[in-house]
């Protein structure tokens, strides 16, 4: 039974963590499959991600992240020669960032919390790393913390140098690395996300080819994720974002029309948020983005999603519960509940490797 106030979306057996990605269980990157929460009728149908084009209707706007992924994580070495992996999370203005310290272990890192404010961390090739202040800053300079600001000082442009020393950000359910092009999307133009936009992982071009000519409008943004860290249940901090105004105009017309604005994982709803105003109006806009989706902020722009299976952060889990009421689903909590539930019984897999799920509002 689930404890007071939660739903049992959030238990997880392990057997149900995505351990490797879908090519390596010979697999297309469209295989995977498609739980499907149609939430006006409060019913669930289980199909594979190819099969997309036929839970959309033309006219619908499919809002997609273009964010690529980095090499974000490197070896980094104090001044005793003690090893440590760093994740880049996010770059901050005047180009300082924001870094996670981990202790590397047999499959995966952990987080490390006993650094402090000073540190400083060699890099590979002369590359070095200072902290300057824990992030977000709230109790002085002094206190631990898992993420901190940092100041980053490398010879070369940043995302040749990771592309050189760096690798893939890869936790303890994923036991082996593997490759950086495992972890981009087809959409994928602009590097600068620590972690996969994993949304939008099992679109193919020959899936984009296909739901194009049936009418349905691909539309991009941006927003470069930080680091996710499950072990960790923070709330979503700042995140750069660029919405253009082509995409603007697309959610409005499709807003205006009656016809859905389904967005491609949490970093599109909060990116297309972000720029959307009380009256439902959706403006172009960048910058940096603090915004969580709850039940006294409720969604603006977006009308149904395309996302993963999400593990015990309640942020994420507010939002797609916010998704199912947007798209007209009476009780969002239950209906989420009883989406999961038959996920668990169905074996379908979680994480950024695992299976999708569409949220629509029939």
């Amino acid at each position: 039974m689930a404890a007071a106030g939660m739903i049992e979306p959030l238990s997880l057996p392990t057997f149900l963590e995505a351990a490797e990605p879908p090519e390596a269980r010979g697999l297309r990157r469209d295989d995977v499959r498609l739980l499907v929460s149609r939430v006006v009728s409060d019913t669930i149908a289980h199909a594979r991600f190819s099969e997309l084009t036929e839970w959309l209707a033309p006219g619908d706007v499919v809002v997609v992240n273009t964010s690529g992924t980095l090499n974000a994580a490197v070896t980094a070495t104090t001044k005793r020669g003690e090893e440590f992996e760093l994740h880049l999370s996010t770059r901050l203005p005047g180009n300082f960032w924001v870094v996670e310290v981990r202790r590397p272990g047999p499959t995966a890192s952990s987080p490390y919390r006993h650094a402090r404010a000073g540190d400083v961390f060699a890099l590979d090739d002369g590359a070095q790393v200072t902290l300057l202040a824990p992030y977000p800053l709230i109790d002085g300079l002094s206190r631990a913390s898992r993420l901190w600001m940092a100041a980053l000082q490398v010879r070369e442009p940043l995302v040749a140098y990771l592309e050189r020393v760096g690798r893939p950000i890869h936790y303890g359910y994923v036991p082996r690395a593997w490759p950086s092009a495992m972890y981009q999307t087809v959409f994928a133009t602009e590097p600068g996300s620590a972690e996969m936009p994993s949304a939008g992982r099992p679109f193919t071009p020959e899936l984009v080819t296909r739901l194009v000519a049936r009418g349905i409008e691909i539309a991009p943004l941006l927003l470069h994720t930080g680091v996710a860290s499950l072990e960790d249940h923070e709330p979503p901090y700042e995140e750069f974002f660029r919405v253009p105004p082509e995409t603007a105009d697309r959610v409005n017309a499709a807003r205006r029309s009656g016809r859905r604005v389904v967005a491609v994982g949490t970093t599109v709803v909060r990116a297309l948020e972000t720029v959307t105003d009380r009256r439902g109006a959706t403006s172009p806009g960048e910058g940096w983005t603090d915004l969580v989706i709850t039940p006294e902020r409720p969604l603006r722009a977006v009308t149904a999603m395309i996302t993963g299976l999400h593990e015990p952060r309640a942020t994420h889990l507010a939002m797609v519960r916010q998704v199912i009421s947007a798209g007209g689903g009476n009780d969002p909590a239950s209906q989420l509940e009883s989406a999961y539930r038959a996920a668990r019984e169905a074996g379908y897999l979680w994480h950024e490797f695992g299976d999708s799920h569409l949220i629509i509002g029939e």
